[in-house]
């Protein structure tokens, strides 16, 4: 128990420690572990601690995170990607595995060897790229949408890898084998529904299981969890959580599938359910510390001796690995459709190798098809374009990105109507209905957003729109921000909304703007820059209930009314009259000089507020 509690210990500290420092430095979270796990790998290597086996315990990490990913596709959804998934996916591992191929053949490996180290290096690490584009906001952009395509067909495509290298053996490598350390590494042993039955049967038996999934997804969860829910305890239904995400990935490895894909696809089958969301959030911090602790020993697993033997082949293999596939997908990505920025965040963004390759390199070696130093040297091969993986994201977010995005601007500058003197910054629920409604008022719009599809659907009736961060401000000059003459800032993240703010209430004193605020905290911080015009995003609608519950309790609807402007105006008062005592970035309940303001003038004006209704509600009575 101590050696486990040690171990833990060493793991937490580490992450805590080492992933803050490397975010603050826009490093990313994936660095930052990788990061931890080269630092405290001697440590793990002192205390004996088999990293390879924390490592496939880790993986399931990935089973979450696909199981996530799934919640948030409906079926139609996916269907839309077919033909990405089928031509971008598929073609990716083909040509991939197809230079890979013929690499390893001019270095003389025998067709058999070289095939396999092809199929292995085509792979990309599906929880490296999804976690960092997830984390940068990039996963729903067109680039994003297209790696999460070929990621998925990666992961359909393990499955007739794994049938095809038993297949490969060379037999001269038996004998070797058999005193190696890979030889109890069979990455396909275990429990199976499949072994020894024949392929009509074994086919049978995986649809069957598959059907059972689909089924289960659609009629078994919303009961299982209705009855979980009587009991009204939260760790019940994250308990549920689990059953349903181990189970349907141990009934995929049961019949010879990826846990991962099985599991994505009931996260597909329950997107549409209403307990999507119970699910996810349970999920989720189960989901992000299996994901740390994989990255983490993806860098404790580096042996330093090895590396520093074979440091120039290695490295050489290494950049030959990232640029190949880099061509490969830019290639793919252009007869696709794929253009500028989204075209290079799908090239760099999968052009490392995958934790698959982890599992298919122990399983080869175990089935006599690659050589222990071969597959020693292609590890090393794999962690470390892991390890480069978020220094391409980076290369990508600020280097090449913004350039595509100036040129874009720069492009578009002109295309701007003269008479387009309204900007709306953001195209979600609020700024998509204000967008609506100035349109109907016969104003001509143009909207700024960073949902491609969303634009897209604007464009097609014929709406003006940019791609891009509404608060950069090369984007916000192409869209005319000097000659405009009303800026409705609608975006749904409140830093977002403040930083733009500040920048136009700075820059363009011409301009009026309307800004929407979060809460009532947020009304004080976009005030303190200069902002009159701020709505609170649900403070309409508030009023509405408050309305709604005094027609409830027999008020007839036009004195209900009457007393709703009466709280409001009381409000918007206080608002005013305690904004000078607000202190901007202190905590609510650390601003001391603004909760006396606050309690000061309830307490002077809640008399007066109680009689103005009360002698509504007389007149009503009376009436």
């Amino acid at each position: 128990m101590t050696d486990f509690l040690l171990i833990a210990y060493i793991f937490l500290i580490a992450g805590i420690i080492a992933v803050p420092i490397a975010s603050k430095f826009g490093l990313g979270s994936v660095l930052g572990y990788l990061l931890t796990g080269i630092i405290i790998g001697p440590t793990l290597t002192f205390l004996n601690v088999d990293v390879i086996a924390i490592q496939h315990f880790a993986e399931f990490g990935v089973v979450m995170m696909l199981f996530i990913v799934g919640l948030e596709l409906e079926p139609k959804a996916l269907w839309s990607m077919r033909k990405q998934l089928i031509g971008l996916g598929g073609g990716q591992v083909v040509l991939s595995a197809a230079a890979f191929t013929g690499i390893s053949l001019a270095f003389g490996h025998a067709w058999q060897s070289a095939l396999t180290i092809g199929l292995i290096l085509s792979l990309s690490s599906t929880a490296i790229v999804l976690q960092t584009l997830s984390e940068r906001g990039l996963l729903k952009s067109d680039g994003g949408q297209a790696s999460f395509s070929v990621l998925l067909t990666q992961d359909i495509a393990v499955i007739p890898m794994l049938a095809l290298i038993p297949l490969l053996a060379l037999p001269e490598l038996a004998p070797v084998m058999a005193d190696t350390a890979y030889a109890s590494e069979d990455g396909h042993a275990g429990l199976s529904l499949v072994a020894g039955l024949e392929s009509w049967q074994a086919a049978l038996v995986t649809l069957g299981m598959i059907a059972l999934v689909v089924f289960g997804g659609n009629y078994l969860t919303a009961p299982i969890f209705r009855f979980v829910a009587q009991a009204r305890l939260r760790e019940l239904f994250t308990a549920t959580a689990l059953f349903f995400v181990i189970g349907i990935a141990l009934m995929m490895s049961l019949v010879g599938l990826s846990p991962a894909l099985g599991t994505f696809l009931a996260g597909v089958v329950l997107a549409n359910s209403p307990y999507k969301h119970e699910l996810e959030s349970n999920i989720d911090p189960f989901k992000g510390l299996l994901l740390g602790l994989f990255f983490i020993t993806v860098g404790a697993s580096i042996n330093f001796q090895l590396l520093a033997d074979n440091l120039t082949t290695i490295m050489l293999l290494t950049g030959a690995l990232i640029v190949t596939k880099t061509v490969v997908l830019l290639i793919l990505g252009r007869i696709f459709g794929l253009r500028g920025a989204a075209l290079w965040l799908l090239a760099l963004g999968l052009a490392q190798a995958g934790e698959f390759g982890f599992v298919l390199l122990a399983y080869s070696v175990s089935n006599n098809v690659l050589a222990t130093a071969v597959a020693d040297q292609l590890l090393l091969v794999v962690t470390l374009s892991m390890l480069l993986s978020p220094g391409l994201f980076i290369l990508y977010q600020r280097v090449i990105a913004p350039r595509f995005i100036c040129e874009q601007a720069k492009r578009d500058e002109e295309e701007f109507p003269d008479d387009s003197h309204v900007i709306i910054a953001g195209s979600g629920r609020m700024g998509g209905l204000v967008d609506r409604i100035l349109q109907a008022g016969g104003y001509k719009t143009t909207v700024i957003d960073y949902n491609y599809k969303q634009l897209e659907a604007l464009e097609r009736v014929g709406i003006r729109n940019f791609f891009g961060d509404a608060t950069r401000p090369d984007l916000l000059s192409a869209a005319g921000i000097e000659d405009a003459k009303l800026l409705v800032v609608a975006l749904d993240d409140a830093e977002q909304i403040t930083k733009l703010v500040r920048y136009a209430m700075q820059n363009y004193q011409h301009l009026h703007v309307v800004a929407r605020a979060v809460d009532r905290h947020h009304v004080y911080d976009l005030w303190a820059y200069g902002c009159r015009d701020i709505i609170r995003e649900t403070y309409d609608s508030t009023m509405r209930m408050g309305r709604s519950s005094f027609e409830a309790l027999g008020i007839e609807r036009e004195k209900a009314q009457e007393m709703i402007n009466i709280f409001s105006e009381f409000d918007k008062e206080m608002l005013r009259e305690a904004a000078d005592a607000y202190e901007i970035g202190v905590p609510f309940e650390e601003n001391h000089a603004y909760i006396e303001r606050i309690n000061k003038i309830f307490d002077e004006k809640e008399p007066e507020i109680k009689h103005q209704m009360r002698e509504i509600c007389e007149r009503v009575t009376s009436n």
